[in-house]
């Protein structure tokens, strides 16, 4: 699937829990994994970290229904868990985007996005939510700062994301 199909999704800069409940009565997210661990590699360098230094890491699942749209993967910097990002600790099966959108405090950095293979770590762990494999998928970056302290999420789209009657 080309590049065209995708730049609605990846280049929206509004929130995309927004943009997915808005198209998917039975939205909902389902947090897969939060611990402590070492952020993949092109992680590190926007949020400051050292290599082999530690942060959060936050995976959940965007879901209409049981179909899963996008594999998110969130990076907080041990610094910035301890403070002003310490509430996403206890977000659970809740949207992280809903608490980004609602603080006029937090800045939004600009977007990229990029093509992953199967040599990316996080193509690998999108993967696993597909029930076909594919070769390649898409995926965007966002750092977001609150008091000066960043925190970097990666949205994976999944192919069926491109299913839902878009009404963005």
């Amino acid at each position: 699937m080309g590049m065209a199909a995708w730049r609605p999704w990846l280049t929206d800069h509004g929130s995309l829990t927004q943009r997915l409940q808005a198209n998917c009565q039975a939205f909902r997210v389902l947090r897969l994994n939060q611990a402590v661990g070492q952020p993949i590699p092109d992680e590190a360098r926007p949020l400051k970290l050292r290599r082999h230094q530690c942060a959060v890491i936050r995976e959940v699942l965007l879901l209409c229904g049981d179909t899963p749209l996008v594999f998110a993967h969130t990076v907080i910097p041990l610094s910035g868990q301890r403070g002003p990002w310490q509430s996403l600790a206890g977000l659970g099966n809740r949207s992280l985007g809903t608490t980004l959108f609602a603080d006029p405090r937090i800045e939004r950095f600009p977007l990229e996005y990029r093509r992953l293979d199967q040599r990316h770590p996080l193509f690998q762990a999108a993967s696993q939510h597909l029930n076909s494999p594919v070769m390649m998928l898409w995926a965007r970056r966002s750092l977001f700062v609150l008091n000066h302290k960043p925190i970097q999420i990666t949205e994976v789209f999944l192919p069926s994301v491109l299913d839902l009657v878009d009404s963005p």
